[in-house]
């Protein structure tokens, strides 16, 4: 395979590309250049970090698995299925993409909550969502599903259904297909998109405050802690923001792997 060579692009097209790249780096390095190295670890194993960070990591890996259970019908359904007003539900699965969280949040809250459109019916079978660790995780499900969807679709789409009819024609049940063909077709978009609907997950903040708040050791995750601990505690937040972005970029690179995995595959086939 060639090695990729900068020869052929204009040259400011490497320099705006050169400032992108510090609009991103720069206030990361900054923020690095403030962390307190020498009450690092003391700063990031209190007892409220300690318990933000496991809730975090526990209602994300849950968040993904909802967002694998969802999210891959939904995206074979857009993929493979035709049918009237499909892009209209396809906006409508992506708009958390573009929806301000804390929006996604009063939505969540106006369906789940005591009051609201189901909240009522699960109030009166003693099951109560808002404020508890489970609206922790609906919201963060809320906001991650569809990058799964999106990133599983793309991959459906490219690899096509060439595979699939001639495992048909050979009397393959649709189930045997799904299974024995088409999800292992595309099992490189699959991880990383759930791989990047953990990110997301882990990250996300405004749903999750609104509709589930803040309680310690229950529905205040990672981001929360550090939004209150830069009121109280500015080295804390700094140090355990550290940590996120560390836990960040670990993510997105082992989604790019599997993203330059899958490209490798689909190249070859």
């Amino acid at each position: 395979m060639a090695t990729p060579s900068l020869a052929g692009l204009p040259r400011w097209v490497l320099v705006v590309a050169l400032l992108g790249a510090l609009l991103v780096v720069l206030p990361l390095a900054a923020m690095v250049s403030r962390v307190d190295w020498a009450n690092f670890f003391s700063l990031v194993s209190s007892e409220s970090s300690v318990a933000a960070l496991l809730l975090s990591l526990r209602t994300s890996a849950v968040a993904t698995v909802l967002c694998v259970l969802f999210g891959v019908p939904m995206a074979l359904t857009l993929a493979r299925a035709a049918f009237r007003g499909q892009k209209l539900l396809r906006s409508l699965v992506l708009l958390p993409l573009v929806l301000p969280p804390v929006v996604g949040g009063l939505a969540l809250l106006y369906t789940f909550g005591r009051r609201g459109l189901l909240g009522g019916t699960l109030d009166l079978l003693g099951i109560e969502i808002a404020f508890s660790t489970t609206a922790v995780v609906l919201a963060q499900t809320f906001v991650a599903v569809p990058f799964l969807v999106l990133s599983l679709e793309g991959a459906l789409r490219t690899v096509g259904t060439r595979y699939e009819a001639v495992a048909a024609t050979l009397g393959a049940r649709p189930t045997t297909v799904l299974r024995r063909v088409t999800l292992p077709l595309v099992l490189p978009s699959l991880v990383s998109g759930s791989i990047l609907s953990f990110a997301r997950a882990l990250g996300e903040f405004g749903a999750t405050l609104t509709f589930a708040g803040s309680l310690q050791g229950s529905t205040r995750t990672l981001p929360l802690e550090i939004y209150l601990q830069r009121e109280t505690d500015p080295d804390a937040a700094v140090a355990l923001s550290l940590v996120l972005v560390i836990v960040a970029v670990i993510v997105v690179g082992l989604a790019h792997r599997s993203g330059t995995a899958g490209e490798r595959r689909s190249a070859e086939l």
